[in-house]
């Protein structure tokens, strides 16, 4: 069993029991779907099982998932550092994300400053209202996100007196780098603008105290560093937000009262941004995995070990002839991002998942294979994935020797 007091060594082989994925390969690759535990999947299959046998419609069962509710939005929270009254639950950061961009009410002419590495979770809405609606877009360049200093000042050059929204990412999800974005929260502040965070990189995998980022919107997914099932996330609002935010979609979910549609009246709360029914056992097990790694696994341990993981990956990497690492690492959270010279992204993954089952992504925008390391990966499961990368980089697509692929057969089939 995970107990936050075991030794390291013990600790990490009782996390990989809990996580059975973590053992099917090198699992590097978080930052699109982290490994679910046991403990996530239990407390899933329990309500699914109650939905079987006794349904869904009985008003005790509703009033009592309600509880569940609460439950999920408090350990949301905690992870925040944050009051459960700011905190809505989601779909994902996306649905965050549309929230927050759409939340203002808008006037042609109207101006969002951004960057032009956003996720498409955010550059996505940004998009929409612009078409929608004649706001003004200024785009600034962080590139791989090297400069801190250089981006805070062209956020400051970009800023106009019809500038009302600054929006970006707390860690970019191409290269990993942290964005300063405490302060350009106070380049906000000053100017009064709105300030709008994608902590989809950041929630889960590196501390965030949500006051502290100044933001008045933060969203962040649940099945990322979160390792909860797909399809959860939350949303951060803070107090201004609450009051003043006007969503562009709302729902039952959404209203403390409603005689809809002559009046209604919108929580005050972060529940005044959550639209329509939720998949229960989903929700309980976003409740439970993040329970678990607040109680059991412990976050500022898996903080610790992750970000001392993914930097020592990321020197040893930038050591070996041929590969270009594009991850600032004096700035980096947990993900790693670099090239191979005289190797295409998706020939580089393939090539590094047959060497070692290494399970990483491309980042097709920069030809590069990123790594998403977490908590529950190993020092020698890292020692292989860097001898592998030096293998590769050693040789050509042509000359590297080939190695059989993984072929995973199902229990039928074995």
């Amino acid at each position: 069993m995970v107990s936050p007091f075991l030794p390291d060594a013990e600790k990490v082989a009782a996390i990989r029991e809990a996580m059975p994925a973590t053992t099917a390969g090198i699992y590097l690759n978080a930052g699109t779907a982290g490994p679910m535990s046991r403990e996530t999947v239990a407390a899933m299959r329990e309500i699914e099982d109650w939905e079987l046998r006794v349904g869904r419609a009985d008003p005790e069962g509703y009033l009592a998932f309600a509880e569940r509710l609460e439950e999920c939005r408090g350990v949301l929270a905690a992870t925040l550092s944050a009051d459960p009254d700011g905190v809505g639950l989601t779909h994902g950061t996306t649905e965050a994300m549309n929230h927050a961009v759409f939340g203002l009410d808008w006037r042609p002419g109207d101006r969002i400053v951004t960057t032009d590495a956003e996720h498409p979770g955010l550059a996505g809405p940004i998009w929409s209202v612009r078409a929608r609606m004649g706001v003004e877009v200024d785009v600034v360049e962080v590139g791989l996100g090297i400069d801190a200093e250089g981006l805070i000042d062209g956020v400051r050059a970009a800023m106009t007196a019809r500038t009302r929204m600054i929006a970006l990412s707390h860690v970019l999800w191409t290269t990993g780098a942290v964005l300063p974005i405490e302060a350009i929260g106070e380049v906000a502040e000053r100017h009064g603008a709105w300030f709008v965070v994608d902590a989809a990189q950041s929630v889960g995998a590196i501390a965030v105290d949500a006051v502290q980022t100044r933001a008045d919107i933060i969203g962040f997914a649940g099945h990322k560093w979160l390792s909860g099932p797909i399809g959860t996330g939350g949303i951060w609002a803070s107090l201004r937000a609450r009051a003043e935010v006007v969503q562009s979609w709302a729902g039952f979910p959404s209203f403390a009262t409603m005689e809809l549609p002559n009046s209604g009246t919108p929580w005050t709360t972060g529940r005044r941004f959550e639209l329509t029914d939720v998949h229960r056992p989903s929700i309980v097990g976003l409740a439970r995995a993040v329970g678990w790694l607040q109680m059991y696994v412990g976050l500022p341990w898996a903080f610790e070990r992750a970000a001392r993981l993914a930097r020592g990956t990321a020197e040893r990497l930038a050591g070996i002839d041929g590969v270009i690492v594009l991850t600032p690492i004096d700035r980096m959270a947990t993900l790693v991002t670099f090239r191979v010279r005289g190797w295409r992204c998706e020939e580089l993954r393939i090539a590094l998942a047959r060497q070692v089952f290494a399970i990483t992504r491309t980042i097709d925008a920069l030809d590069a294979v990123r790594l998403s390391i977490g908590y529950f990966n190993t020092d020698a499961e890292l020692d292989r994935l860097v001898a592998a990368v030096a293998e590769v980089a050693a040789h050509t697509p042509t000359t590297l020797p080939r190695r059989p692929e993984l072929v995973v057969l199902a229990a039928d089939q074995a």
